[in-house]
């Protein structure tokens, strides 16, 4: 039998984590990286000290810059910024992968203007090819090193789902599967605007309970919007909802939360992230996620303020008392 071979398109810390993770069961895995001087550091070194310092890349892990490379693989990771899925996309539309090859999409993530969720960018320049995501409560640096964790893959098509599940599954990294594509990278990319509000609460020295009752809240807003928008809402209570709502508005390594608590104490957005080394998702999906909310007319308080305070100028406490004088009204 013919050994599985996959490639991921996206040498960030996710990627690195991931293709780490499908060497580790003895699948040969490309690691494409869009920065040419980045990969051959990786390859030299055998790191990826920008992304994911500390940990070391397996044998079956071959960083590459030459995307064509990557065609030949049983299945297709992507791994991209948002902004940059349909460049990566279309790039990768002209090389020629079979259409039988699935793609998955690890990237959490709506797209500005268009409010296309990321597999539905996928599916412009893949007409053919199965095309599915995966999402859960996962940060890469935990991954890496073998720590138990959990995510959910989606497929319309149960039969792939199962098939895929195999290549991701580990002793340490358990997967589920659904057929909710839509729900599992909705809540996936939501979550990140209320890491953001989650991580003001912290710069602002607010207590538990105060994060306590903002997450709370924030899982109703979720998925108020998130079943607007094409999701299934028990889907919203599972791993790529309520599990990754947690994890990100609590954790230190998310970049979201940790942008948020930097807001919370006075730093300008643009100097946070001229500093940052990866993305955080979380600014640009607040932009999409407010103008689908406006399109569908959705009520979305939290997304609201998060956006008046990213883009709009304005001050962190003032917003967070705004959400507090809000009209009474039952939970």
């Amino acid at each position: 039998m013919t050994k599985k071979t996959v490639s991921v398109l996206g040498a960030g810390g996710w990627g690195t984590a991931l293709a780490m993770l499908f060497a580790d069961g003895g699948t040969p895995v490309h690691l494409w990286g869009f920065e040419e001087d980045q990969v051959k550091k990786m390859q030299a070194t055998r790191t990826n000290d920008l992304y994911l310092p500390g940990v070391t890349l397996p044998d079956l892990v071959k960083p590459t810059h030459r995307m064509e490379e990557c065609t030949k693989a049983d299945m297709v990771v992507v791994v991209t910024p948002s902004k940059g899925m349909r460049g990566v996309a279309e790039r990768f539309s002209k090389l020629g992968l079979p259409a039988k090859t699935p793609l998955i999409s690890c990237t959490k993530g709506i797209e500005h203007s268009s409010g296309l969720r990321m597999t539905q960018v996928l599916r412009e320049y893949f007409p053919h090819n199965p095309i599915g995501a995966l999402s859960g409560p996962n940060h890469a640096e935990e991954v890496s090193r073998k720590m138990p964790a959990a995510a959910a893959i989606g497929f319309a098509d149960p039969a792939i789902a199962e098939r895929i599940q195999t290549l991701f599954s580990r002793p340490y990294f358990r997967a589920y599967t659904t057929d909710d594509v839509a729900g599992l990278e909705l809540g996936g990319a939501l979550k990140n605007i209320y890491a953001i509000a989650a991580g003001v609460c912290d710069g602002l020295g607010f207590g538990d309970n105060s994060k306590a009752a903002l997450v709370t809240r924030a899982l109703v807003e979720l998925v108020r919007l998130g079943v607007v928008l094409g999701g299934r809402r028990e889907t919203f209570y599972g791993l790529s909802g309520i599990g990754d709502l947690i994890v990100t508005c609590f954790s230190r390594h998310s970049r979201n939360r940790g942008l948020g608590e930097r807001l919370g104490r006075g730093e300008r957005l643009e100097e946070i992230t001229a500093g940052m080394a990866g993305i955080a998702e979380g600014v640009p999906t607040t932009k999409s996620a407010y103008e689908c909310a406006r399109r569908a007319n959705v009520s979305t308080p939290i997304v609201d303020q998060i956006h008046a305070i990213l883009f709009e100028g304005r001050e962190p406490r003032q917003v967070l008392v705004e959400l507090m004088n809000r009209d009474p009204r039952p939970e």
